[in-house]
């Protein structure tokens, strides 16, 4: 049954992530943090923290080959602008065509793919999504933070009403079926399922636990210490959202640890922001163009995440907020180091390595890359005509062909001989390109 492992998530792209790579690396760092001789260094917030480093350190490879791309789509936008100039006005299928494989010809010349970074982000993105999975449910992860719930969680479960008590706390909603499952007579789930929601358990809704079940008090306090130990960072209790934690901090006038727990939301969003300003686009090079790439376009939107985390950071229990100040920090960290690195680039000789690696595999999947560049070349010369009707309901016939890479109503007398003896040629491009001035200067006269 899906549910008899505590919290791991059961995604099918996300579960295997959180399961077997990050869950395994977040207990080892518990392990070794216990190993340490100081009291209570197996702590919630510095594993945390250590836990981000290492992942962000491990995408590090990932990261610069992004910020690689972004470097050279930079570089290639003045040529791609160009190119979108070029075709602004033409909808016909066969401008867009032309328009297509111009482009193509553009990145294929810098040997990179249009899809660029989408290869880091489609490795990157299920990673953190599943790093988010496994901090808001350490214990699911690392048997040391389970253990503190098991003795008062077995008690907990011969108790008549308790699974209404444990289902009428706020993180219960999330664990629906969970619930479900119970009800229909499924006991093999109780124990996991009182640790899920306990883990995300406020202040008040301990208190309430403890009136309830007076009788095991002392083993919820007990529980609550021992919890306390792990979760205790510079005074804060991680597992307590920063609102909880300013209201239990009001109540007993603890003004510096008030604070603290505004400093958490205020810090994500503040490094939040450091670390977008940061991240450079690749539209920085080109600030003419008419229509910014979708990098710039992404990196405009990202602005209101700082806002957005800070708000979410309120609620959240505090070990979230700490994720993300230190994710920030470590990218931010990241970024400056790998700007300096990539500015130091030689372009010319990656876009000359790019385009090696890019015939070599064409020519390992059995295609010539200098046939295909011919081919692009060649039919984006192909002609073709469409008739309109204009104001006057006279039908008209309005060219899109191009000669020499030009459109043939671009292309004057003193660049071609209309009257030379390819003009007599049937289907010629002399001929075409006669045809249509001399259809224009009739209808126009």
């Amino acid at each position: 049954m899906e549910y008899v492992v505590l919290t791991q998530y059961g995604g099918k792209i996300l579960g295997p992530i959180a399961k077997y790579i990050l869950g395994p690396i977040l207990n080892g760092i518990f392990i070794f943090l216990d190993w340490l001789p100081w009291k209570n260094s197996a702590n919630v917030g510095v594993a945390i923290i250590l836990f981000t480093i290492v992942i962000y350190i491990l995408l590090l490879p990932l990261t610069i080959k992004q910020q690689k791309f972004s470097k050279l789509q930079a570089k290639m936008n003045p040529e791609l602008e160009e190119i979108r100039k070029k075709y602004k006005n033409r909808k016909d299928q066969d401008s867009q065509m032309a328009m297509n494989q111009e482009t193509q010809a553009v990145y294929a010349k810098y040997g990179v793919s249009p899809t660029g970074s989408c290869a880091q982000l489609l490795i990157q993105m299920p990673i953190l999504f599943a790093l988010y999975r496994v901090i808001y449910a350490i214990p699911a992860y690392v048997p040391m933070v389970k253990n503190v719930f098991t003795d008062l969680v077995s008690k907990l479960v011969l108790k008549d009403g308790a699974t209404e008590v444990i289902q009428g706390f706020k993180s219960a909603s999330m664990f629906t079926k969970q619930f479900e499952a119970i009800a229909s007579g499924d006991t093999s789930i109780i124990e996991n399922t009182y640790i899920d929601v306990l883990n995300r358990a406020s202040s008040t809704e301990w208190a309430t636990l403890s009136e309830k079940f007076s009788d095991l008090s002392g083993v919820i306090n007990t529980t609550m210490d021992n919890l306390k130990g792990y979760n205790n960072f510079l005074g804060i209790n991680v597992g307590y959202s920063p609102a909880d934690t300013i209201k239990n901090a009001a109540a007993t006038h603890s003004y510096l640890i008030i604070v603290l727990a505004i400093l958490i939301p205020v810090l994500s969003a503040v490094t939040q922001w450091i670390n977008v300003k940061l991240t450079p686009s690749s539209n920085n090079n080109n600030k003419n163009s008419d229509q910014p790439d979708q990098a710039a376009a992404l990196q405009k939107s990202m602005m209101f995440m700082p806002l957005i985390s800070a708000a979410f950071c309120f609620t959240l229990p505090a070990g979230m907020g700490i994720y993300w100040i230190a994710g920030s920090v470590v990218r931010s960290i990241q970024q400056v180091i790998i700007n300096k690195h990539i500015d130091k680039i030689d372009l010319d000789a990656e876009i000359k390595k790019n385009v090696e690696k890019r015939n070599a595999r064409l020519r390992k999947a059995g295609i010539d890359p200098e046939k295909l560049a011919q081919k692009a070349t060649q039919s984006t010369k192909s002609v073709n005509y469409s008739y309109s009707y204009d104001s006057n309901k006279k039908k008209t016939l309005s060219q899109k062909a191009m000669l020499n890479g030009k459109p043939i109503d671009e292309v004057t007398s003193d660049s071609v001989d209309y009257k030379n003896k390819n003009a007599s040629k049937p289907g010629s491009l002399a001929s075409k390109a006669n045809m249509v001035r001399e259809y224009n200067e009739r209808n126009n006269k």
